[in-house]
């Protein structure tokens, strides 16, 4: 990672390049030479004194502000000049320091914006798969799986063939449906109509489908035309097919042999022009195996079968529309939650999704809405999405506390795991109180405070120089 260093104070310079040897440094004293180092040498961040010769540095922050690929960028200000911190925030800067600083808190401010930059880098990178992983309509992933989702929806969609959709609850049955009449030269100009087979009483199933005349039973007031009617010339989707009665499955499948609809209540066939895309989450070959499904009909909505896999069998699909949903969301509320941080993510592709991707988009929608960062932390994801790591016991001596710490194999993600729960006990013994838990831990409150934010723990606490009681002061 490279950091440019803009002082006019070569002293300042040196002690900031000191602090930060772990990285390569370069170094400018003005504006002027600044620009030629970003255009040249495109660091990942960049650390700006605001008290420049010529162009001030907030000057250059607001023209930095407005390049679509400039690095982030820390503000370094006088002591007490609060106002002008609050007007480089604004400006765009990811953070800011006062003069005197601590070199902990220079450190922690430049791994936190350097770790902000990647994460941006990141959710960039994941939008532009995003737009070349839409195979089919809404469909979209970019696994194996997906591809071959997209391939079949592809070829069927060139022909009228008869097609059975199968998949769990959640994983875009209706939108395969949708993708195949979209792709369809003979059948996008018509209407989709689609209706679910399980969400009506079997006796007013026939009617919905094949419609039915004025007075063909009790309620009937009017005549009223059926689905297969109104989807003349385009598609019809019945969606869990596998809950129809056996008597509308015969039905059915007379509509399909003869192309015609006969209303209730009426004794006039009428021809349709339709094709028929049905989907089931059930496995129909058993059922027709204990005749609870009829296995003429069976075979002539199974011409072709297009199954589509649970999320947690194409799990590298999570990262993408995660970071869709979350855009849409986002969008859609205007909100200003507009990544997902690297901890929620890995929780995310870890977690099995029994619902789907329904179940996935309803998910980022709830943590979206709640979240108070611009990050969607892990923190914000909901309960049953937490914390999916066991807990292994620390041995203690006779008579010691034992302490459980979540175990993770990777040593980065177990030392956060460390640091948050020990920071958190101490907070808890401070009574919530930052102040008194920084001089307990030993690290400057400011240090703290921005564990607390890297930690996803700071919106608990109040992060204030104030203490929250003073009982025991």
């Amino acid at each position: 990672m490279k950091i440019l260093i803009v002082d006019d104070e070569e002293a300042a310079r040196y002690g900031m390049s000191r602090a930060l040897r772990n990285y390569t440094i370069a170094e400018a004293a003005s504006v002027d030479e600044a620009r030629r180092r970003v255009s040249a040498e495109k660091p990942d961040l960049i650390i700006l004194d605001i008290n420049l010769p010529g162009m001030s540095g907030l000057e250059y922050l607001k023209e930095l502000s407005s390049q679509e690929t400039a690095p982030p960028v820390v503000m370094i200000t006088a002591h007490g000049s609060e106002r002008t911190a609050v007007e480089a925030i604004k400006s765009g800067a990811y953070d800011y320091l006062a003069k005197p600083f601590e070199v902990d808190d220079l450190r922690l401010v430049v791994k936190n914006a350097l770790e902000a930059a990647a994460l941006r880098r990141e959710n960039a990178r994941l939008r532009e798969e995003l737009k070349a992983a839409r195979g089919a309509g809404d469909l979209m992933g970019s696994s194996d799986q997906m591809r071959k989702v997209y391939d079949l929806i592809s070829k069927v969609a060139a022909t009228d063939v008869t097609v059975l959709i199968h998949g769990e609850s959640g994983t875009g049955k209706e939108l395969a449906a949708r993708a195949i009449h979209d792709q369809s030269a003979l059948r996008r100009n018509g209407d989709f109509i689609a209706m679910n087979c399980a969400a009506l009483p079997s006796e007013l199933i026939e009617s919905e489908l094949f419609g039915h005349e004025k007075g063909a039973f009790t309620g009937a007031a009017t005549q009223r035309k059926g689905k297969f009617e109104m989807a003349g010339g385009g598609t019809i989707f019945l969606d869990e097919i596998g809950d129809m009665s056996l008597n509308t499955q015969a039905k059915l499948l007379r509509v399909l042999e003869e192309r015609k609809v006969e209303r209730l209540g009426g004794s006039q066939p009428i021809p349709v022009d339709v094709r028929v895309i049905s989907a089931t989450n059930r496995d129909l070959a058993s059922a027709v195996a204990t005749e609870k499904f009829r296995a003429d009909l069976y075979y002539r909505l199974r011409v072709v079968q297009i199954d589509l896999p649970p999320l947690r069998r194409h799990k590298e699909d999570i990262p993408l529309l995660a970071e869709h949903f979350l855009g849409l969301c986002s969008e859609k509320y205007k909100l200003k939650c507009v990544a997902i941080s690297a901890d929620a993510m890995k929780r995310l592709v870890a977690y099995d999704w029994p619902g789907n991707v329904r179940e996935l988009r309803n998910a980022i929608e709830r943590s979206a809405v709640l979240a108070d960062g611009t990050s969607l932390c892990a923190d914000d994801l909901p309960p049953e999405i937490g914390d999916l790591r066991p807990s292994v016991p620390l041995h203690a001596q006779a008579g010691e506390e034992v302490i459980e710490i979540p175990f993770n194999s990777d040593y980065r993600e177990a030392k956060r795991d460390f640091e948050r729960m020990y920071i958190e006990r101490v907070l808890g013994e401070s009574g919530g109180n930052v102040t008194r838990a920084a001089e307990r831990i030993g690290m400057h409150r400011q240090s703290l405070q921005q564990k607390l934010k890297e930690l996803g723990l700071s919106r608990r606490y109040v992060l204030s120089d104030e203490p929250q009681d003073s009982s025991d002061e």
